[in-house]
């Protein structure tokens, strides 16, 4: 039985939480992707003032809160143990239930927000924010120390609302040394991650190895002064014991790329090509030499457009994925743009890639997860031209800043 349908974007841990809750009282919601920057409209606010989502579209009820909707869902059954079976029960998983909003989410998005260009990164905000996450999991830790599961001798909603809450700190900021010093917390979480209705919205959760870190926008170079020359220092002239030669580095190895069969159409120049030429002569020149077999085309849009908020922010975002990709800069070109204004923006745009898969130099950077990578058949690519032309002269609708990978 279906008890509505949830709007949101994919992969949203608190549509997760929503769904999950529903799927142990037997119970589903449907899901829809919902465009915030498309779909909201008079009468979207007029059902979710806060005009964010998830929200629930339900045939009793409209919802605008995620932790309301997976109550929602627990509730159908009479006396739901997952919402306790006494009132001391009941009192607690409330109390875990606010401790993940309050203690966990809103102190990691503080965390992740500047990292990620949602939000003016300034030092002393996120290291008070990553004190206040490292004294929330100090509490958690401590409280685990004998507990399975944080009510009781089962999964709760407790349970559901923490660990769904975590999940954004397991993939992208929480490493092998960070996981160490939270032992208790780490082995709860990767045992209710692998419960059934876990692993099926959640899907596999892939821990982190390389932890998000700011990256700051890199200073353009001032201007070269006069040319002199620089004074040499004499060196004194070494022994002749020590005249060996310093051994040579080992030669660095390939990637896997330059293992594939060569290809008539040279990144390079197709780089100089788009760098020098008006859009029409760049564009035109591409589809005369472009190899699909040799190179793939690809939509990129961001997951998390309804979080963004100011158009130099944006900006700024994609500026921090682009700096991350810098082994991929000899096999890929993309042109990512913000379109919209301030406070209602959106990020997408087309990116060319050598072979027929995203490759590790691409996956392997900190914010990839935060983009959908959609590949463009060549069956596809009449039908595609005139998009693909605008997102490479910037010339879309509300188009408001951008940023070329070459």
């Amino acid at each position: 039985m279906t008890l509505g349908t949830i709007l949101s974007y994919p992969n949203n841990p608190r549509t997760a939480k929503s769904k999950i809750a529903a799927a142990y009282n037997g119970l589903t919601f449907d899901e829809k992707s919902f465009d915030l920057m498309k779909d909201r409209d008079a009468a979207f606010y007029q059902k979710f003032p806060m005009g964010k989502v998830p929200v629930l579209e339900g045939g009793e009820v409209d919802l605008f809160e995620s932790n309301a909707i997976g109550y929602y869902a627990l509730a159908q059954k009479e006396n739901s143990p997952l919402l306790g079976t006494s009132p001391v029960e009941k009192a607690l998983v409330i109390q875990w239930m606010l401790f993940a909003d309050n203690e966990i989410s809103a102190n990691l998005s503080a965390w992740m927000s500047p990292l990620m260009g949602y939000s003016p990164y300034m030092k002393p905000n996120v290291d008070s924010a990553i004190d206040k996450v490292k004294r929330a999991m100090d509490a958690l830790n401590k409280v685990l120390v004998d507990k399975t599961y944080l009510v009781g001798e089962d999964i709760t909603y407790a349970d559901i609302c923490v660990v769904t809450s975590m999940v954004f700190a397991y993939k992208l900021l929480f490493d092998k040394e960070m996981r160490s010093q939270y032992k208790n917390v780490t082995r709860y979480f990767n045992t209710v991650i692998g419960k059934k209705h876990f692993k099926e919205h959640l899907g596999q959760v892939q821990l982190c190895e390389t932890p998000l870190k700011y990256v700051p926008p890199k200073k353009e170079k001032k201007a070269a002064g006069p040319a002199t020359t620089p004074k040499k220092e004499k060196k004194a002239a070494a022994p002749a014991d020590d005249a060996e030669e310093a051994p040579k580095p080992p030669p660095k190895p390939k990637s896997k790329l330059d293992l594939l069969p060569p290809s008539p159409f040279i990144m390079d120049e197709w780089k100089r090509m788009y760098s020098n030429n008006d859009p029409d002569v760049a564009m035109k020149w591409f589809w005369e030499h472009h190899d699909p077999e040799g190179y793939s085309l690809w939509k990129v849009d961001y997951k998390y457009n309804d979080e963004l908020t100011l158009v130099f922010m944006s900006n700024n975002l994609i500026g921090g994925f682009f700096a991350r990709l810098e082994m991929a800069r000899k096999y890929a070109f993309g042109s990512l743009v913000v379109c919209g204004k301030n406070n209602d923006n959106t990020i997408s745009g087309y990116f060319l890639i050598r072979g027929q898969e995203v490759p590790f130099e691409v996956y392997d950077a900190a914010d990839f997860g935060s983009y959908n990578f959609t590949k463009i058949e060549p069956s596809q690519y009449e039908e595609k031209k005139d998009e693909i032309y605008k997102y490479m002269a910037w010339e879309n609708e509300g188009f408001a800043d951008g940023k070329i990978f070459k």
